[in-house]
């Protein structure tokens, strides 16, 4: 990988090294040579990072990229020395892309495998789920989910998401572009759950305040199979159809929609979830010709795409169509996955920051990561640059409109940080630990 000079983030707090360094033991290791203490640092025992991974389940599909670009992650920080050269040693638990099991692993991760942080979770009902335990066993837990359910104040102060933005974030800054350019008369398609929710309530805020109308809501359960009798509740004077799917599914529920509409269909704009781990060249997908998507990182390499997202395509082993290196049919969930990565390494930030040392620590590392601020685009960061709101949680970052052209989507606008932004819904760092 390329080397960067940029640190991962830059802070509020000028002083954030001396975080975690109050004790005696610790200033006596500060005062140690920089071999001394790195010789010391690499006896130690690795930090363990507890993987809450979906391999079974609705989000299966994405879990296996999430997968396999947290090992990426963790090989790249581990062959620069790790963090405060410790290795990171990942351990990972199946949740099933359940609530009830999600909560059970983030136990598992305190108490039985002593992890120093749980990582990775992605759907959001899963992070309501287990969040709270979290909490309870005062364990940082970070989500790479993109519900709104973090910067909500729904949570605790031991749950961040500093890797990836968050969907209200995503529609309040696409809607205006969506209204502009398609149509005024909004009819949304989504699953009903928490994420589902999330798109339906911010983005019919986002069109009622953009001069639109949503004229209809479909909601469909996340486990559905076939989706046909779900369209004829799509209303004729429908002028854009906004669709998000996910689960095992979504080639079907794409390609209904296809032979529903025919080819008389309203315009269309996804979000690619709709479409993610799905080859866009799969027959009967040839009406999304002309389309448009959200994509949180654009799944194909773009005429300028940056020496980060380059590298980082070598590393987790993706080609320039998205797919994976070793099958062309393997596609990945390019649009999310990212977050692991970048999570991995504000992780490895806010350790160093807080001169991490254990368990004692980790509020120490929670106030480091709430200190942080500026994300500058970097091998660390490869989706772009992202401003970290330390009271929320939350990150924010740019978001990307794709259209579908002969099979590949090619890049048509990409939002500015400030249009993401909103006000601050709660602030953390006032709750005590």
């Amino acid at each position: 990988m390329t080397k960067t000079t940029r640190t991962t983030a830059t802070t509020r707090r000028g002083a954030l090294k001396t975080l975690g360094l109050a004790g005696a033991g610790a200033a006596a290791a500060g005062s140690l040579p920089l071999w001394a203490r790195y010789a010391q640092a690499q006896s130690s025992e690795p930090i363990r990072i507890g993987f809450q991974v979906h391999r079974t389940g609705i989000g299966a599909a994405y879990g296996r990229w999430y997968d396999r670009t947290t090992m990426a992650a963790a090989k790249a920080i581990n062959d620069a020395g790790g963090i405060n050269g410790r290795m990171v040693e990942i351990v990972a638990e199946d949740d099933g892309t359940d609530p009830k099991r999600g909560a059970e692993v983030v136990e598992k991760f305190a108490t039985q495998h002593k992890c120093d942080i749980g990582f990775g979770t992605l759907f959001s009902h899963v992070v309501m789920g287990s969040a709270p335990r979290a909490g309870e066993l005062k364990l940082p837990y970070f989500v790479v989910s993109e519900g709104h359910h973090v910067a909500s104040g729904a949570l605790n102060r031991w749950t961040l998401q500093p890797g990836i933005t968050d969907v209200k974030s995503q529609v309040l800054s696409m809607a205006p572009w969506v209204l502009q350019n398609l149509g005024k008369k909004v009819t949304m398609v989504f699953p009903d759950y928490a994420f589902g929710h999330d798109h339906r309530d911010y983005f019919t805020q986002a069109v009622q305040a953009n001069g639109g109308e949503v004229i209809a809501q479909v909601a469909i359960p996340p486990t559905e199979t076939t989706f046909t009798r779900y369209f004829p509740k799509i209303p004729r004077e429908t002028e854009v159809l906004y669709h998000v799917m996910v689960g095992p599914a979504v080639l079907t529920f794409v390609k209904e929609l296809g032979e529903f509409f025919g080819p008389d269909r309203p315009e269309m704009f996804g979000f690619i979830d709709s479409l993610e781990a799905v080859d866009i060249s799969s027959p009967g997908l040839e009406f999304l010709d002309g389309t448009y998507f959200w994509e949180g990182m654009p799944r194909y390499a773009q005429a300028d795409q940056s020496p980060f997202d380059k590298d980082y395509r070598a590393a987790v082993g993706v080609d320039a169509n998205g797919a994976s290196v070793s099958d062309p049919k393997d596609i990945s969930t390019y649009a999310h996955m990212f977050g692991c990565w970048e999570t991995l390494y504000v992780v490895k930030a806010g350790m160093e920051a807080a001169g991490y040392r254990g368990p004692d620590d980790r509020a120490a590392l929670v106030e480091a990561v709430e200190a942080m601020t500026d994300m500058a685009a970097s091998d660390e960061h490869p989706q772009g640059a992202k401003l970290f709101n330390g009271k929320t949680h939350q990150v924010f970052g740019h978001q990307y409109i794709s259209q579908v052209r002969d099979g590949k989507l090619i890049v048509q606008h990409t939002t500015s940080i400030e249009d993401t932004l909103y006000p601050d819904e709660v602030d953390y760092t006032k709750q005590s630990f």
